[in-house]
């Protein structure tokens, strides 16, 4: 019988994402691009993603909700470009005041990003 590891989130700054983890295999990511936004610092978050097998399984909020506490506390405004976090944010209003209106240089920051 295999033994079920606990899935769990970390940040990982170096590849400007936050990963869902199941024992040592990435399983989800929520990518981000610090942008500097005209009130201070920005976290743009604009892809996220859980590998099929684990969707429905409610890791997908749980991915957000790391990345967006440990967003705040690092005291960066929220920037909801990825549908999955706007639908998120929207869901769970405690987060919006946190969140800045997606603007036309975040868009082009990350279209400049995934070009």
């Amino acid at each position: 019988m295999e033994s079920a590891s606990p899935i769990t989130v970390r940040p990982n700054a170096d590849r400007h994402r936050y990963e869902l983890v199941d024992g040592d295999k990435v399983i989800g990511k929520a990518h981000w691009l610090p942008f500097e936004g005209s009130a201070g610092p920005e976290r743009i978050f604009f892809h996220t993603t859980v590998k099929e097998e684990y969707s429905g399984q409610g890791l997908a909020g749980r991915l957000a909700r790391y990345s967006l506490d440990d967003t705040i506390a690092a005291d960066l405004a929220v920037v909801t470009v990825c549908p999955y976090f706007k639908a998120y944010v929207e869901k769970h209003p405690e987060y919006q005041p946190n969140t800045v209106p997606v603007r036309p240089q975040h868009l082009q920051a990350v279209a400049e990003l995934t070009s």
